[in-house]
């Protein structure tokens, strides 16, 4: 948020559109809309591979890999590219906590403390205070190119974008007119999404009872049949390389070497469990390691140090799987002012609180004696995804809806929204400017992805396929 915003937190709502609004003689909502390549736009290939310096290098052929997979691959694994082009974009002045990875298929469904499933955001690696237009500005893109994915033409995905930033505005309206409290408790159930689909995308509304059906069916008993076996009567998690590999079936001294960087689990553990408030340590001192395994994840972040530990109690059956993964600093943090964390994973952890409505209890962190920072949570409570390959028109638009709002109720729980709902207006200006832009990014998006596909095809860049 601007200086001029901080200094009068007292100003009503009303003072405050006001304030929104003006801003937009200094940064017309139309100036949105425009987007070329700089004549010194860096190479997006060397951006990447400047950014896997530090990460496991025997990795990187599947990150690679994943990301040849389709132009909307690229665009996931790719975070850095597009804030190095959005560093020169216009933008408001008016500063929320960002994702800052806020394309389409970071956000899914999962279970709250409380055992409700809701929808919400669900990545916050690349967390970071900037402006609000960054996250909105990568969701639209991602729709028409994840749209052109599907066979959907222009002018259908150019709608589709422009239905991101309405969403997003409308929703941003509603969250101005509540009470703070009102929007910090705000949430979208996934039975409300599931209602949403059969109002207005009746031929995907089964794949969306699906999905949620699913996602409640990943419960921790579910996660331990399929991650973990009983051997010799002991349970341990399978191991199933390259993506899973238990710490004790490392072979070469190089994995090693990495395990006891990663490692000195011991040490880890406690320092994460510091990181919690006492009643969450009291509960997990109920539980012991017993196995551990590094593991392969994603698309962007694939080569940064993860691991999953396998937790038993001195009760049958009662166990659980947490992950704890490498935090760097977050790729938007080159482009904004910089700003000083006590340490990367913590700044994943609160981003993520603030911007969930409802978060892991294991959420944590700790540094190791490397000084490499991993945050923890627990793995799979619950969680699904949905495949927006499978979509129609008329479900992808209601999907985005879905996203759009929960993207404006982060923004909202750390940012000003009734400012922002004033800069944006009530007509569909900045909507038309979104949507501009995101086709042109788009466009963007397929000659970087085709770049990647002519270095693979020429041998620079090695990348291992169907891992």
């Amino acid at each position: 948020m601007n200086a001029t915003m901080q200094e009068n937190e007292s100003l009503s709502v009303e003072d405050r559109r006001a304030q929104g609004k003006s801003l937009r003689k200094q940064v017309p909502r139309g100036s949105h809309g425009e987007w070329a390549p700089a004549a010194d736009r860096p190479d997006p290939l060397a951006l990447l591979q400047a950014e896997d310096k530090g990460r496991l290098q025997q990795l990187l052929p599947i990150k690679y890999g994943r990301m040849l997979a389709s132009p909307f691959a690229f665009l996931r694994g790719s975070a850095l590219v597009m804030a190095s082009d959005l560093a020169a974009s216009p933008v408001s002045g008016l500063e929320v906590i960002l994702c800052g990875d806020a394309h389409l298929s970071n956000f899914g469904i999962f279970a709250t403390p409380e055992r409700d499933v809701v929808f919400d955001v669900n990545d916050f690696d690349e967390c970071y205070p900037g402006p609000w237009e960054w996250d909105l500005k990568r969701l639209a893109a991602s729709a028409v190119v994840a749209g052109r994915g599907n066979g959907f033409d222009d002018k259908t995905n150019k709608k589709l974008a422009a239905k991101v930033s309405k969403a997003y505005r409308e929703a941003m309206k509603k969250l101005a007119a509540m009470s703070n409290l009102d929007v910090w408790y705000y949430h979208v159930d996934a039975s409300t999404v599931v209602q949403l689909f059969d109002q207005r995308a009746k031929r995907s509304a089964k794949q969306a009872q699906k999905t949620v059906k699913k996602a409640q069916s990943h419960t921790t008993a579910h996660t331990m049949d399929k991650l973990t076996e009983i051997v010799d009567g002991k349970r341990q998690i399978i191991s199933a390389p390259p993506l899973v590999v238990r710490l004790s079936d490392l072979a070469t001294e190089e994995q090693k070497k990495e395990a006891a960087d990663h490692g000195e689990i011991q040490h880890a553990w406690q320092a994460y469990l510091e990181s919690l408030p006492q009643e969450r340590r009291r509960l997990l001192k109920r539980y012991h390691i017993t196995d551990a395994a590094l593991r392969v994840g994603g698309v962007g972040s694939v080569g940064t140090r993860c691991m999953i530990a396998l937790f038993e109690s001195d009760k049958p059956e009662d166990a659980l799987i947490l992950q704890q993964k490498e935090a760097d600093h977050s790729a938007l943090e080159p482009y904004l002012s910089m700003r000083e964390f006590d340490s990367q994973a913590q700044r994943v952890v609160v981003g993520q609180r603030l911007m969930q409505a409802s978060s892991d209890i294991f959420l944590g962190w700790d540094e190791a004696r490397t000084g490499t920072q991993y945050y923890w949570r627990q793995l799979k409570d619950e969680k699904g995804f949905f495949d927006v390959t499978t979509l129609d028109v008329d479900g992808l638009a209601t999907y985005l809806a879905v996203c759009a709002a929960c993207l404006a109720r982060a923004h909202a729980r750390a940012g000003e929204p009734a400012a922002i709902s004033g800069y944006l207006g009530g007509y569909d200006v900045f909507d038309k400017a979104i949507s501009k832009f995101a086709v042109a990014y788009a466009d963007q998006t397929e000659k970087d992805y085709q770049a990647l596909v002519d270095a693979v095809n020429n041998g620079h860049i090695v990348a291992d396929t169907g891992v």
